[in-house]
């Protein structure tokens, strides 16, 4: 194999693609994680009253599902393509 050429092979091609969406997934991850803390801590911080109309709701699941998805949908979106954009770009084949 040619040391200067830097296309992939096939079955490097197939694990840098796993690697990739084992990372988006990772990152992902802590941001779904990390929106449902913060739905934790709105509601126990009693921010807005949202743990206190909560409280008082006949429901509460239901309100508090409606916040918490969301929430964490948009933190997980929010860190996996942040991480995207300040990931260093690095060959796979060094020079």
């Amino acid at each position: 194999m040619d040391p200067q050429r830097d296309d992939l092979t096939p079955e490097e091609a197939r694990q840098d693609h796993w690697d990739m969406m084992r990372f988006l997934a990772i990152n992902a991850g802590f941001g779904v994680g990390l929106g449902l803390v913060v739905t934790v801590v709105l509601i126990w911080l009693d921010i807005g009253g949202l743990g206190t109309h909560l409280g008082r709701a006949q429901n509460p699941v239901l309100p508090a599902v409606l916040i918490a998805v969301p929430l964490s949908l948009t933190f997980g979106a929010a860190v996996a393509a942040s991480a995207i954009m300040l990931m260093p770009y690095k060959k796979k084949k060094q020079r």
